[in-house]
């Protein structure tokens, strides 16, 4: 797709379709009204007719004729009042999946103008940003395994227009950035939706070291299970243990600033396929721990961020990756392990394997001394009773790095929602044999935030947040498949950070 800026007043714009806003009351605006006066007022009498109300998720194409234009595409936009950023990237969405299943090529935009959605600071990067977001989601398609998936689609330049207004940088950076996460957002939706016998472990590694090949700034290094034994990764190790796919400890080192600036490490939890091991799942739905590496997939979206957009800062991506299967040399409930920390851990459920990978991970982490630490996995179950499918849950160790994350969610429309670290509840994983237990020894309630406990124990004196995806990363039922979520959080925190 060409994402442009198109300046023209909207009756002099030549393309083949105009995007124009309908809210639900009887008013015409901006560029609407206008060229409801150039076409005898079609589009007021559209409305009068109630073939358009204005309500979120409406769409009508109109047929013009003597004009630079050729259609009309007109969308719900909901009460004006209440037209916000959510319900602008709603309303383009709707156009854009009607749009793409036309044979039109063009396109122009008059959903984001500075008549519609005022001068705000930041108005004009944020609508050319999720312009180009909607565009990519609405794009996807996985036809990896299913070529009949494949629509061909006919737009290939999309404007957002200014309506005689000038452009200006901030426009062209929110399409650059918005191009940027739109695609890494694509990616990680691939990773997620294929089958654990085509996403393996190797197979991500396969997809980081692409990416490092491709960029200049990126150096990627694969660690065997050889070389994580020498490391003492034995926490990982058990995961791993019944399978015979091999695990693999991917790190990927972004040098886009000082060599002596402290980098940004994030961490994603890359559990293929996930059966619980020998604390076996139940077998309704199991089929969608395959979507257990979603973190791991994120961190491969975020790499692909970084390096695209030359984002001003170090950073270090490190995705601990392999199977959790049950077998006769699968790791057993019960049993004690030494992780890299030299902490000793009672793995009392074998299907609470996540916070083992990651707690090797953590460790590893330390190495580089890094600025923060952010790590992303679908860890909880817990989660999703608790935040649904709306909110991630974002626990840390640090204030400042928390409100910084909560803001990004709130600016990428990807919303985390913060739940506490206390000494109570890191009580709950005590062990009378181990320096941890992996699961509440007392009490089954806080399942999410347990677990947070767990890994906090494995960060050091470092800057460090946890995000749990389990309810957010992927869609079930009809609509089953990845989400990409949280790239645009995160990408938010790190664009915010490099300054670009």
């Amino acid at each position: 797709m060409n994402f442009l800026i198109n300046t023209n007043k909207a009756i002099e714009a030549k393309v083949d379709c105009l995007i124009l806003p309908i809210f639900d009351d009887p008013k015409l605006r901006g560029a609407t009204k206008t060229i409801n006066t150039a076409n005898n007022k079609i589009i007021s009498d559209f409305q009068k007719n109630k073939d358009i109300q204005g309500k979120i998720g409406q769409s009508r194409i109109l047929p013009i004729t003597g004009k630079t234009y050729k259609r009309l595409v007109l969308v719900g936009c909901g009460k004006y009042e209440k037209y916000s950023e959510k319900n602008y990237k709603k309303a383009l969405i709707s156009a854009l999946s009607k749009l793409s299943r036309t044979t039109h090529k063009s396109a122009i935009s008059f959903l984001g103008t500075s008549d519609i959605c005022g001068n705000k600071a930041g108005t004009e990067y944020r609508a050319t940003k999720i312009l180009a977001e909607a565009w990519h989601q609405i794009s996807y398609q996985y036809t990896t395994t299913k070529p009949s998936n494949e629509k061909k689609i006919s737009l290939n330049k999309l404007y957002h227009g200014t309506n005689g207004n000038a452009r200006s940088s901030e426009m062209k950076k929110g399409f650059n950035n918005g191009d940027a996460i739109g695609k890494a957002i694509k990616t990680v939706r691939l990773l997620a939706d294929l089958p654990s016998n085509i996403c393996t472990p190797t197979h991500l590694a396969n997809e980081a070291t692409k990416i490092g090949r491709k960029h200049k700034a990126v150096s990627v290094k694969v660690l065997n299970e050889s070389q994580m034994k020498k490391f003492g990764m034995n926490s990982l190790l058990s995961v791993t243990a019944g399978s015979s796919e091999p695990a693999k400890m991917i790190i990927a080192e972004y040098k886009g600033s000082r060599k002596n600036e402290k980098p940004i490490v994030i961490v994603g939890k890359g559990i293929t396929f996930d059966t619980g091991g020998i604390s076996l799942k139940p077998s309704n739905s199991m089929d969608e721990m395959k979507y257990d590496m979603c973190g791991a997939a994120t961190t491969v979206g975020l790499l692909q961020v970084v390096a695209e957009l030359g984002l001003n800062l170090n950073a270090v991506f490190i995705i601990p990756t392999c199977e959790n299967v049950p077998s006769s040399t699968a790791t057993k409930p019960g049993d004690i392990v030494k992780s890299m920390s030299g902490q000793t851990i009672e793995i009392l459920n074998t299907d609470a394997e996540g916070r083992l990978i990651l707690a090797d991970a953590l460790t590893y982490a330390q190495r580089y001394k890094p600025k923060l630490i952010i790590d992303m996995a679908t860890l909880t179950g817990a989660c999703v009773v608790a935040l649904g499918q709306h909110h991630s849950g974002l626990m840390s160790n640090s204030d400042h790095l928390a409100e910084k994350l909560l803001k990004a969610g709130v600016d990428s429309g990807d919303a985390t929602w913060r739940l506490p670290l206390t000494e109570d509840y890191s009580d709950q994983i005590v062990s009378n044999f181990a320096d941890v237990a992996n699961i509440s020894t007392r009490g089954s309630g806080a399942g999410t935030i347990t677990a947070g406990c767990f890994l906090q124990k494995f960060v050091g004196d470092f800057e460090w947040a946890h995000i749990d995806i389990a309810g957010v990363a992927w869609l079930e039922g009809q609509n089953k498949g990845a989400t990409g979520r949280p790239v645009g959080l995160v990408s938010e925190f790190l664009i915010s950070e490099s300054g670009n």
